[in-house]
């Protein structure tokens, strides 16, 4: 098996690594956490300067036309830095399924201001109760004049306070159509769109979206396949983003508290020389490595276009190691700071908040373990 990554796939992770480490030092990440919306908008203006918010866009629409590799090298390098810019829900919940299934007019509408910086955008596919995005709360009724109307609420919305648009997906009632799936693309600025905001356990803010009796095109639809299978091609590059987030906030983790061993010093020798302290280390590299070839699988599997049902078997896989494994490594980079992990001024403490945020956004392992038997059991 070949691991190396292609001469394109080198630049782009060298690219997101200069102006990850160049604008989101600890200090910057700690102006924007006291700002009112949590959102580094110079590092946003920097990403699309240097063309990675179009890294999934076709180059018809001012992107670089690549694929879903690419994109989790540049959100690896966002978790290495634990920078605080919608970058997974822009790119991965709104712009992959806008350019795949989206009418002309909504390409037009929303890629090219994506690509530049303009625009951000979110996903609302958490559900109240069992989590089950393809169970929406929200219903969507044909009007007379061809529009739709949607009621409901979803909770647990990222970047909702701060993205110009969501992607969501509705249970279609009446019409002949009820019980089918549709996913639209709502402007959070149409009448009878009301968003309230909760801060979340990494410090960013999701919202709680209320849609009443909210109209919009049928133009806003996305098309080219069934609703159920457009959440589902959505749902699984989510899960493969936000491993990836989970990757890159976890190997940075672990290289700090290389560092911290191997520099602090007890009875006179460095911590890293305890036998106890470098087996934990290991563990942590080995989990890492886990992490990153199910991730880079996963991703390999989306550009490769194989089977929907291989693709969701491989996404699930890595989202699982990013839940369980993803836990182990900042609990033990947490523990091998020893005093330090516990001071809130000392950065690594980000990074376990991060992963825990991260360990069941879109389902954490237990969840992720029922798909992967589910799948093992329709193969046999």
């Amino acid at each position: 098996m070949n691991f190396d990554f292609n001469e394109s796939q080198e630049a782009v992770a060298a690219l997101a690594e200069q102006v990850f480490s160049g604008s989101a030092g600890a200090d910057r990440v700690t102006e924007v956490e006291r700002t009112s919306d949590r959102f580094d908008r110079e590092l946003w203006a920097a990403l699309a300067a240097s063309d990675l918010l179009g890294v999934a866009i076709g180059e018809e629409h001012g992107g670089l036309g690549l694929g879903m590799i690419e994109t989790a090298l540049v959100l690896r390098e966002q978790g290495r830095r634990v920078a605080p810019v919608p970058l997974w829900p822009t790119l991965v919940l709104g712009a992959m399924p806008i350019s795949e299934f989206g009418t002309p007019a909504l390409r037009d509408r929303w890629l090219r201001a994506v690509a530049s910086g303009e625009a951000v955008l979110t996903g609302a596919f958490s559900e109240w109760g069992a989590d089950d995005a393809l169970s929406p709360s929200v219903t969507a009724a044909r009007r007379d004049d061809g529009s739709w109307e949607l009621t409901g609420s979803k909770p647990a919305v990222p970047a909702a306070g701060v993205a110009d648009a969501v992607v969501l997906p509705a249970r279609v009632i009446g019409g002949g159509e009820g019980g089918d799936l549709a996913v639209f693309v709502v402007g959070l600025d149409a009448a009878g769109v009301e968003v309230e905001l909760s801060e979340t356990t990494n410090r960013e803010f999701h919202g709680e979206l209320t849609m009443r009796s909210v109209v919009v095109g049928d133009d806003a639809r996305l098309e080219g396949a069934d609703g159920r299978s457009i959440a589902e091609w959505t749902l699984v590059r989510a899960q493969v983003a936000v491993a990836a987030v989970v990757l890159g906030c976890c190997e940075e983790a672990t290289a700090m508290a290389a560092a911290y061993t191997s520099e602090r010093e007890q009875f006179g020798r460095p911590l890293s020389t305890n036998q106890g302290v470098a087996m934990r280390a290991a563990d942590c590299y080995i989990d890492n490595d886990c992490m990153r070839v199910t991730l880079l699988q996963a991703a390999w599997l989306i550009d490769e276009s194989r089977s929907a049902a291989e693709i969701a078997d491989a996404a699930a896989v890595a989202k699982w190691w990013s839940a369980d494994a993803g836990q182990r490594v900042v609990h033990a980079t947490q523990h091998l700071h020893g005093g330090m992990g516990a001071d809130i001024d000392y950065p690594v403490h980000r990074y376990f908040l991060w992963v825990k945020q991260l360990e069941n956004t879109l389902g954490g392992g237990s969840r992720q373990l029922a798909a992967i038997g589910r799948g093992l059991a329709g193969a046999g």
